[in-house]
This record gives structure tokens, sequence and C-alpha cells, in this order.
């Protein structure tokens, strides 16, 4: 099985658990002709995020499920116009391949729908950072770099080739990522959802192609603008779900989980990077691939149920942001370290999951094993393995997590973007997992929460002063809800992010004061983690590493009791 299978087979959990069936999703699977000879051509389309802004091709064979992506790929045309004053054209017909060193969407998509079908591909991309669907996207009255226009004629030139090579084929999807700069300008932000709808409508009756299936890519929170511009990327989120609400052939693809360049002066970018852009084009894969019954699935299943019945569980929940979430943790990166031996399922510790937000959730209790977005695993695999050496009895795992949020997400109150509050949902999945084990005649023990304090929030002022605040709220209302007074809260907390102009906040004292103030809370230093040249992430061993603190603090915990 190559790479591109492998992370196919992980995206097709999705599926089955039910990750494209957001209100704007489209609806069913579109019969397609089971040819072979007719080639299927994609148009990419948008600003930087689409571009591939700040991403290096030679570092795409870093992340193990995308080995190969950054090659040539000379099975799939590309034809390309790509970049602002001086754009970067193909001049026809080329291999796929990244272009002027940057890794775009297209590269993953590419690699992994081509390894799917059997039919050849082809991919169109055109696409300008700092531009704005309002003006230079607009069809009716183009203006700024004139976009729609010189993307029309780049795709009309591209399948005029194909006919004088009497190629047959056919127009399979359009992929769209932007928006970031219509938010900015009030009139565009609030015409966004109408400018859509009329550019989504002249490019199919442009093309000639009244049902061509477009696929809208999420504007990412997890970026500095998903602080300090949450109400305007709200605006644009919600205009984006009703124009896919509104119309079935378009779909709208979550990007909020997948990963930001993290290496800035800032702390946090506005772009995805390498990383990011590779799993932004999985998802696009993914999101295809299904809509033609072509998403392979692959379910891993317990041996059998490991408890007696009537026994006692200890249920641990995990929660957090992107280390819990294990961002860059890399299943095949295990093989380098001593913890290799996580790689097994443990059939003894059934374990639940919900991930980036409701992107990858499990139907059901699942063997403890990697089982995180494109290959990745987190802390629950040393976490669940060190407490099944020290502790007796039957213990259960679930994992609550999404690395594009911000702690304020995890509030109550949450925020005016009302669709990022995760505190009700993941109230919601304690409860129901209480219940599946109790519905399976176990009496059931919640023993703690164990929360790493959010990354992102470390990198912008204003959330890093109020982070442990809105942690606290956090805390003290499942307390409440969950009818567990006492209940224990472990939050680890990484060094603070180091770059020029981070904001200053004392988090790890406030911290110590916020362990101090309840015997359940518990306050724990995670040191020596990130990976090197980080300043955020933590990579296989880092995250192994985590999850024996967070035992060993609960191992702890129970002398101290």
């Amino acid at each position: 099985m190559n790479h591109s299978h492998r992370i196919l087979l992980l995206l097709a959990l999705l599926a089955c658990s039910g990750l494209f069936s957001l209100p704007c999703a489209a609806q069913g699977a579109r019969t397609v002709k089971p040819d072979t000879k007719t080639l299927r051509v994609f148009i990419f389309a948008g600003q930087s995020n689409m571009v591939g802004s700040h991403s290096d091709a030679k570092k795409v064979d870093d992340f193990p499920p995308f080995l190969g992506c950054g090659d040539e790929q000379t099975k799939i045309r590309y034809s390309y116009s790509i970049g602002r004053e001086s754009m970067r054209e193909s001049g026809g017909w080329t291999p796929l391949q990244p272009v002027n060193n940057v890794v775009g969407p297209e590269l993953s998509f590419g690699k992994m729908v081509s390894d799917s079908i059997k039919a050849p591909i082809a991919i169109i991309k055109c696409a300008s950072g700092g531009t704005t669907l309002g003006q230079d996207w607009n069809p009716d009255n183009p203006g700024g770099f004139k976009l729609y226009p010189l993307a029309l004629q780049l795709v009309k030139d591209s399948l005029r080739e194909l006919d004088k090579k009497k190629i047959k084929y056919r127009i399979e999807g359009f992929m769209w990522h932007q928006g970031e700069n219509d938010m900015f300008n009030d009139e565009f932000k609030a015409a966004y959802a109408a400018n859509l709808k009329n550019f989504i409508a002249c490019w199919r009756r442009d093309l000639g192609v009244p049902d061509l299936p477009f696929y809208i890519g999420e504007l990412s929170c997890k970026t500095v603008w998903g602080m300090d511009n949450r109400a305007n990327m709200y605006a644009i989120s919600l205009a984006q779900k009703q124009v896919c609400e509104e119309d079935a052939l378009v779909e709208y693809i979550p990007t909020n989980h997948v990963g930001v360049r993290t290496k800035s002066g800032d702390g946090l970018h506005y772009h995805y990077g390498t990383l990011g852009q590779l799993e932004h084009g999985a998802n696009y894969a993914a999101a295809y691939l299904r809509n033609i019954g072509k998403l392979e699935s692959e379910e891993r299943a317990l041996k059998k149920w490991p408890f007696k019945q009537g026994s006692t569980v200890k249920l641990f929940v995990l929660a957090g942001h992107r280390n819990m979430e294990g961002e860059v943790s890399f299943v095949e990166d295990l093989n380098k370290t001593k913890y290799s031996s996580l790689r097994k399922d443990n059939h003894r510790i059934p374990f639940r999951y919900s991930l980036g937000g409701g992107f990858h959730t499990s139907s059901d209790w699942k063997p403890l094993g990697p089982a995180g977005m494109y290959g990745t695993f987190g802390p629950e695999l040393s976490f669940g393995s060190q407490l099944r050496k020290k502790l007796k009895g039957d213990i259960a795992i679930a994992k609550f997590t999404h690395s594009g949020s911000q702690v304020i997400d995890w509030t109550p109150n949450g925020s005016d973007a009302k669709s990022r509050n995760l505190y009700p949902n993941f109230i919601a999945f304690i409860q129901e997992q209480i219940a599946s084990l109790q519905t399976k005649g176990h009496k059931v023990e919640l023993a703690g929460i164990f929360y790493h304090l959010g990354e992102n929030d470390m990198s912008f002022g204003s959330y890093k002063s109020q982070a442990v605040a809105w942690l606290n709220a956090c805390v003290e209302q499942s307390r409440v809800d969950l009818n567990i007074p006492d209940l224990p809260w472990f939050v680890s907390q990484q060094p603070a992010t180091q770059f020029e102009r981070a904001p200053k906040a004392d988090v790890n004292g406030e911290l110590q004061e916020w362990s101090a103030s309840h015997e359940s809370n518990y306050h724990l230093r995670a040191e020596g983690m990130i990976m090197k040249g980080e300043h955020i992430l933590m990579n296989s061993e880092g995250v192994a590493k985590l999850g024996l603190l967070l035992s060993n603090a609960f191992l702890k915990s129970l002398s101290q009791r």
C-alpha cells in the first residue's frame, strides 16, 4: 500500500463517521460512467492559500503520509497561471509539479486521486495572493488583476489544446479557496454570498457545464487571523455555508484543523505552510472520491469487549488543541524512537474520539491505537500504555480535540463566532461516552480531564492574557454540568512561544495560582517536548512524552488523596 492509499484509507474513516454530513455537503454520490479513458479535469482557483504561499517543496518528504507529492508527477497534466504582477505560466500542459518551489493543494490532491482511480486526470490552476472576489475575481466587472477573465481564458486555452489532440475529457470539479481579503472590505464582506453564487453561475455558464460541482475550502481560523479577525472570518464562513446550503452541487470543505505555519517572526502565520497545504489537498481529494464512490473504508474494531459486565470502568478524557491532537506526530516516525511499540492497537483499552472539532470521529469504541488525521497520533497512546501497566482495574479513554481552536472556544459562553463554540459538544461528548459504558452494563468513574492548554493563544496578546481565566470558566462549568464538584482537571502547559514581539503574560504563574485554588486542579509543566527548530509543535517523541507526563501526574495524585 503506497502513502497516498494509506492517507486515503485514514480519510475514509472520516466519511464513515459523518465527516461530510455538514448541512452544505453535496447529497449522495454522483453517478459516474465506468470508463477509464476520459480525462478528468479539475480547476483550482483562489488567493494565497490556494497558491501555497510560504510553503517549501523541498520539505514535502518530511511528512511521511505525503512522500512523493512534491515529485514531478508525469501521469498528471498541469496547466497554470500563478502569482500577481508577474504571473508564472506553464504556457500549455506540463507534468504536475511544484511551481517556484511552492506547495499548493493540487500536489497531494493529484497524487491521491490518480492513485485511486484508473482514469487519467488533469489540473488547471489560476491563483493570486491578496485578491478579492468582490473585485479581482468579479465576473461582471473585473478589476485589480482581472482574474476571472484571465482564469477563464487559461481554462479555455488548456481545453482547446486537448481538443486539438483529440483527447476526450470532462470537467469534474472546481476547487475554490478564497475570502481572506474580502473580509477586510465591508462592502465585499456583506456581498460575499451573492458574489460567490454569481461566480459559480458564471463559471457553469461560460464553460457550458451547468452541473459543475464546486468545493469551497474553509478559511482556517487556526491562523493568527482566526484570532485578530475572528468576526470577519466568521462572516465569510457564514456566507460560504449559505451558498453550499442553497446548491446541492457546492460542498463546504473543512480546513480549520489542518497545519498552519508556525515559524514566522510573529509566532503564528496566516498561511498553511507545507504540511497544511498537503492536508488541504487531501481534504479536496477525499471529498471528490467520496462523491464518486471511490473512497475506500477500513474500520478498526475491538476483537471483543474487554470488560466483564458489571465492572467499574475508569474513564479518562483527553482534550485540547494542536499537540493534544498530534499535528506533526506521525506514526511512521515512532520507529525512530523508543516508543515504537505504541503503533500496535491495544484491544484491552477501548477508545473513542472526536478530533478537529468533529472533523474526524469514531463511530464506536475502538482499540486504543493510532487514530489521528493524516497518519498522526496523540498522547493517548503513551498515556494509556502507562496506566495499563500501573493501574489495576478497567480503563477507557475518550479524546476530544480541535487543533484550530482557541481557549475562548472552550468557554461556556463562547464567542460571537457561534459555529466555533466547542463547550456544548465537549460536555455532550463526555456524557455520551459515560452513557455508552453504562449501556454495556458498567459503573463509570470519570477519573479526570487531561487538557493541554492552547498553543495558538500563546502567540496573541489579548488571548494569552485571558487564557487561564477562560480555562477556569470551562473547568468550573464542567463540574456543574457533569455534576462532579471535585472532578480532577490536569492541565499541562508548554513553555511560552519565543519570538520577537511575543506577547507578555505569566501563564505558568497564573496556572500555579489556579492550581492552588482547588484541590482537584493540577498544573503540569510540559518542558523539553517541543521539536528542534519549533516553538509550538511537538513531534512524535514529544507527544509520547506528553502522554507520560499526564499519566504519571494522575498516578501521583492517587497517592495524595
